[in-house]
């Protein structure tokens, strides 16, 4: 058995499902465990009734820790969700008889070949804990005040180190787990610049480009898509993508959630995104064959100076797809590729005050 965990809401439903989808299809040795943090999310996946998807209440895991439940009142809604990423395997790891190792991922990854390099790479380490870089280019290293590491995709072994990692990551998000960038910390993430220092030689960073592959990396990265329409990454396949910010925006439209970073050329991006279209519409239809008028959640409406900044770069490098027949357009014919360039040469020309 190969341990996995997660946690979302209705909001984040079909994104889940099709992770746990395409977990199941590359992993026959998987077992997912997902945090429901309402009912409506608790009641869908227990009427699935399949026995690797495993659903836990998150008042469950409240009761049986108290200091978190705590927190609840002092946090915004998202604030709340960033200090569940430690509690959540940790008390995992206790409560469940037989967890050597779990795996945490954020609810947006999809699984595109199987993860038995990840493992592999573990134990030839000896480690206890892996992690993954950001992995910015240069023009993205503004990105790194919200830290070097990224929360998408964690192992934790259930040993000592591992056990001593979760609860240090626990008390710290439990003393301050909030949206907003300090110094040394920002919500959940920038915390995991901690543990080279505290692990040592039990901390395995893992250097394969091709687990976590995300907007904000995959142009530092040597990507192509050979002649089956599979994608390759080094040479090699595509393990798990991290699909942050993507969003439907209704009649055809999705948000590429690219426009900060740089847009992916079509035909990259069709290799990658339009199976997740794919899987996310298919568990969208699933959900409503259940729940009638169940749907993607509308967007929320940006205001202030951020609605201006992003119009510009809209206008200018097209950060929505339309999915056509042959794909998805943004109609610049290639421009895209240069926002995220275009947006650090702003930040340079005009940085913010303070």
């Amino acid at each position: 058995m190969n341990a996995y965990c997660t946690y979302f809401d209705r909001g984040f439903l079909p994104q889940g499902l099709a992770l746990w989808r395409s977990l199941a299809r590359h992993d026959p040795a998987a077992e997912l465990w997902v945090l429901a943090l309402d009912g409506f999310t608790a009641e869908v996946l227990a009427e699935l009734g399949e026995p690797r998807l495993h659903v836990v209440p998150l008042a469950e895991l409240e009761a049986a820790d108290p200091e978190l439940a705590r927190t609840k009142g002092e946090r915004t809604r998202v604030e709340y969700y960033f200090t569940l990423s430690p509690c959540w395997p940790r008390w995992l790891l206790a409560a469940r008889a037989g967890l050597t190792r779990l795996t945490y991922l954020d609810a947006d990854l999809f699984f595109f070949s199987g993860p038995e390099r990840i493992f592999a790479a573990m134990d030839l380490a000896e480690a206890s804990v892996v992690v993954t870089e950001h992995r910015f280019p240069p023009w993205l290293k503004p990105y790194e005040r919200h830290g070097r590491f990224n929360v998408g995709l964690l192992v934790f072994r259930n040993d000592r180190r591992g056990q001593a990692c979760l609860d240090d990551w626990r008390e710290r998000c439990l003393a301050w787990c909030h949206d907003r960038v300090e110094a040394d910390r920002y919500a959940d993430q920038k915390y995991l610049e901690r543990w080279p220092n505290l692990l040592g030689p039990a901390l395995l960073v893992l250097g394969d480009a091709a687990v976590n592959l995300a907007p904000w990396n995959w142009e530092a990265t040597a990507i192509g898509v050979d002649r089956h329409g599979a994608v390759t990454v080094n040479g090699g396949p595509l393990v798990v993508f991290h699909f942050a910010r993507f969003r439907a925006a209704g009649e055809g439209w999705w948000q590429s959630g690219q426009l900060d970073y740089g847009i992916m050329p079509v035909r990259l991006r069709n290799a990658i995104y339009r199976p997740y279209v794919v899987a996310l519409t298919a568990a969208r239809d699933e959900v409503a064959a259940r729940r009638k008028g169940f749907d993607f959640p509308p967007q929320s409406v940006r205001t202030g100076r951020e609605v201006w900044r992003q119009f510009l770069l809209r206008a200018v490098f097209g950060g929505d797809w339309l999915l056509l027949e042959s794909g998805f357009r943004n109609f610049r014919f290639g421009l895209g590729r240069l926002s995220g360039r275009a947006l650090d040469l702003l930040r340079r020309l005009a940085p913010k005050k303070g």
